[in-house]
């Protein structure tokens, strides 16, 4: 569904190799447990509330390669990576590192 390539964002990125629905489910974001942050780390609340945990991995997938954009295309749910809108063949896909689509 997704390869890294190398992107006119930065560096590497990931790319659909395929076309993407809206909503579909393109991955998880897979790794040992963080314990501080680092150049590859995602971290999420493990709750809805102020006091919940927040829980980091490492990634040691393709996923640690995505990009970020304002206008993104996908976010993540927990470690779950999801569309936000159809994606095209050959699009890089992109994430808010804020934590807000736009």
């Amino acid at each position: 569904m997704v390869e890294v390539r190398p992107s006119s964002i930065h560096g590497r990125g990931v790319f659909a190799v395929r076309a993407i629905a809206r909503d579909e489910y393109i991955g998880t974001f897979f790794g040992p447990p963080a314990r501080r942050d680092g150049m590859h780390v995602l971290w999420v609340h493990d709750g809805e509330s102020d006091s919940a945990s927040v829980v980091g991995r490492i990634g040691r997938n393709m996923l640690r390669f995505i990009n970020h954009a304002a206008a993104c295309n996908a976010e993540f749910d927990g470690f779950d990576l999801y569309a936000l809108r159809a994606i095209a063949s050959d699009e890089e896909i992109t994430i808010d590192y804020e934590g807000a689509p736009a």
